[in-house]
């Protein structure tokens, strides 16, 4: 069995030219992952459409039967940072199908990725930061209402808060939502996640991972989840637009590493999504964005 990932050609679709959301890393990041020997066609998994009851865990139905149906307000598009379309619509929901069927395979195989999702800024009833739903909200209240989970604990290392996860999950015992991020960057009012560590621009490899070392053993041992969802966002990466913290590759790689090796040391299963980056090289993004598919397939190699 080789590491299962998860993907959909419809992970991408148009925007406007010069649009600042990089859609076709998506595509890029599935051919880079098969040419060189991470991902293999037998392992690909395509998702399928979830059923509105799995959506409305999460959101509000009327904000997404108007998004569905083109009847957002202007200032709500504007907000998400997406004009909308069809084709989004499509690719909103397959990219979210996609996270909750890499959260099953996980749950039977022990790790699996999605090559998309970490759309930690949508809130419950609107859209931000390009993100429209919230898969990290839904998949965690899917495993639940499926009994799949008891508790479940999110790893956010985004260089931006998840603060629409963090809102929506408020509250949910059964949710543990952890974050951290750079202190000064977007959201610029912050919410409450279970636990929030800020750092401080220009942040470089050896306190960053330093912090995880720190931080996630004890975590992982207090909390015990018995799942955990990783979102591995490449923004992180000290030449990202929209980053402003300094971590080379090698410290995203060793990241990614780290945390999934801690998590499937402890028979704890593991679903990865990529979350944001921004390059507008979108082949080297893509790479950035494959060290994390990498990573798993090195600690789920080791673990077969």
């Amino acid at each position: 069995m080789s590491l299962p990932l998860v993907y959909h050609h419809g992970y991408v679709s148009p925007l406007p030219e010069g649009h600042r959301f990089p859609m076709p890393k998506f595509k890029l990041l599935y051919e880079l992952l098969i040419k060189d020997g991470v991902a293999y066609q037998d392992s690909v998994f395509t998702p399928e459409l979830i059923d509105d009851s799995t959506i409305f865990l999460a959101h509000s139905s009327d904000y997404i039967n108007r998004f569905r149906n083109g009847d957002l307000t202007h200032g709500e598009v504007r907000k998400s940072g997406l004009p909308w379309s069809p084709e989004l619509v499509t690719r909103t929901m397959i990219a979210l199908s996609g996270s909750v069927l890499s959260a099953r395979l996980a749950h039977q195989h022990g790790i699996a990725c999605n090559l998309a999702g970490g759309t930690h800024h949508a809130h419950y009833n609107f859209g931000s930061g390009f993100c429209i739903v919230n898969d990290l909200a839904v998949t965690s209240l899917y495993l639940i209402s499926q009994t799949l989970a008891k508790k479940i604990l999110i790893i956010d290392l985004d260089v931006h808060q998840g603060d629409g996860t963090a809102n929506i999950l408020s509250g949910n015992e059964d949710v543990f939502t952890f974050s951290i991020h750079c202190k000064t960057n977007f959201p610029f009012i912050k919410a409450k996640s279970s636990l929030d560590i800020e750092v401080d621009e220009l942040t470089e490899d050896k306190s960053y991972l330093r912090l995880l070392y720190d931080v996630i053993p004890g975590l992982l041992d207090d909390i015990k989840p018995d799942f955990v969802i990783y979102d591995a966002g490449v923004d992180v990466f000290k030449d990202d637009p929209l980053g402003k913290i300094s971590i080379s590759l090698d410290g995203i790689y060793n990241r990614d590493h780290y945390i999934i090796e801690e998590v499937n040391k402890r028979g704890i299963p593991i679903s990865c999504v990529i979350g944001g980056g921004y390059s507008k090289n979108l082949n080297e993004l893509a790479y950035r964005h494959s060290l994390v598919h990498r990573a798993a397939k090195s600690v789920f190699d080791n673990a077969s």
